[in-house]
């Protein structure tokens, strides 16, 4: 840490780097995005009672399309923690 004339830390020592860039944060958010929108679209529907069977739930978009995204969600995570910044 390089301490300024009034003692206090001014953080502009050279071999400070945050863990993460601006470009990992931007893929989190992404990736966050995708998790979100996938369990969304996985949510919600079926039947108004519970006599009557609605086969809602096995449409293509609570069985395959939300799954996919949620597993894009999760792989796009995993790239914005594992990616190395340029320098």
């Amino acid at each position: 840490m390089v301490h300024n004339k009034q003692g206090k830390i001014t953080g502009k020592e050279k071999g400070l780097q945050l863990a993460f860039q601006k470009e990992n944060y931007t893929y989190m958010f992404i990736g966050l995005a995708l998790l979100v929108l996938g369990f969304l679209l996985m949510i919600g529907g079926g039947s108004d009672t519970t006599t009557k069977f609605s086969p809602a739930i096995f449409d293509f978009r609570r069985l395959t399309l939300a799954p996919i995204l949620i597993l894009a969600g999760y792989g796009v995570e995993i790239y914005a923690i594992m990616k190395r910044p340029k320098n």
